[in-house]
């Protein structure tokens, strides 16, 4: 596996040299941010990219640059998908695998963070039920179609360290409802389905990886405000003041999406199988307290195997779904 990329490294270095004609790719979220550039540098290494968003008409006019640099054969098509909708993400699913068309690559990009308390279509928490539920039954309907050698990649976040999943209490019913509580469990989610998901498929030699694009300034910080994202940043500072360690920057969002790319494509694969990527390299585990999310490394509990062989469980019960 190469370790000639980091934090600064571009979707475009990151797949530079790469030919990705007659690679079928599928990414959520295209209708801004990270998935537009994800597809933007897909399609213009040569694969053919089809983009999921809730909103087509948003989505239409955020992907002319995607449809404008595919080359190489590369192409580009859209498709509706509200992860909030359980009726909706079985009815995309449906409608591609009737096509039966396979996929190389499904990376699992569409999320919400730090949202006031509301519920999905069908009643889940919004931020579990769209980053983690939505995900898990659209993925899991699709898996059929990952072809051999395929890969899934997740978009997790550090994240993840502001908590663990809580299988007893999903929904906040019992427990006091907290934004970045809540965007951790759906975050720890993910990285969980990663590495369950792999142990399914690895023997059909397909892999999962999750991965932290890092800080990156999109649409999915709307929630939080200029105000609230400041107030953040200080904080950060001020923890990475005391570890003696420089000011956060951000990354651009070419430098947010290379991760993924990096994961899905340039990766070894038994080297991310499994595994919770950022900065294009396999993170290690972190130690010490903490919630900090700019320190690298990932949480022993999101790796944990029992643990997402339950949360699995959990969420097979609470979709009414078992894949």
């Amino acid at each position: 596996m190469t370790t000639s990329f980091g934090a600064t490294s571009t979707t475009d270095e990151v797949l530079s040299g790469r030919d990705l004609s007659g690679k079928r790719v599928l990414v959520t979220g295209v209708s801004a941010g990270l998935g537009v550039e994800t597809a933007r540098a897909l399609a213009a290494h040569g694969a053919h990219v089809v983009g999921a968003a809730r909103d087509l008409a948003k989505a239409e006019k955020a992907t002319e640059g995607v449809r404008a640099a595919a080359a190489n054969g590369g192409d580009f098509e859209l498709i509706e998908l509200d992860l909030a909708s359980l009726a909706s993400v079985r009815a995309c699913a449906d409608e591609l695998l009737a096509k039966g068309e396979p996929f190389d690559l499904i990376i699992a990009n569409a999320g919400v963070m730090a949202c006031p308390l509301s519920y999905t279509a069908d009643g889940f928490e919004m931020q579990f039920g769209t980053n983690h539920l939505g995900h898990f039954v659209f993925v899991n309907r699709l898996a059929p179609l990952l072809s051999y050698g395929g890969r899934l990649v997740n978009l997790a976040s550090s994240g993840h360290r502001f908590s663990d999943v809580n299988i007893e209490d999903p929904n906040f019913e019992r427990t006091q409802y907290d934004p970045w509580a809540a965007y951790g469990r759906s975050k720890t989610a993910n990285i969980l389905f990663a590495v369950e998901f792999d142990r399914r498929h690895r023997a059909r030699g397909v892999r999962a990886a999750a991965v932290h694009p890092g800080g990156i300034q999109t649409e999915l910080g709307r929630h939080i405000g200029q105000k609230g994202l400041e107030e953040l940043v200080t904080t950060m500072n001020a923890t990475r003041a005391a570890q003696g360690k420089p000011p956060f920057q951000f990354k651009s969002i070419p430098q947010g999406a290379a991760t993924s790319v990096w994961a899905g494509i340039v990766a070894d694969a038994e080297e991310v199988g499994g595994r919770y990527c950022e900065d294009c390299h396999v993170a290690g585990l972190l130690t010490g307290e903490g919630s900090d999310m700019i320190s690298e490394g990932v949480r022993a509990y999101a790796l944990d195997p029992e643990r997402a062989a339950a949360l699995w469980a959990k969420s097979e019960e609470m979709v009414g779904e078992r894949f």
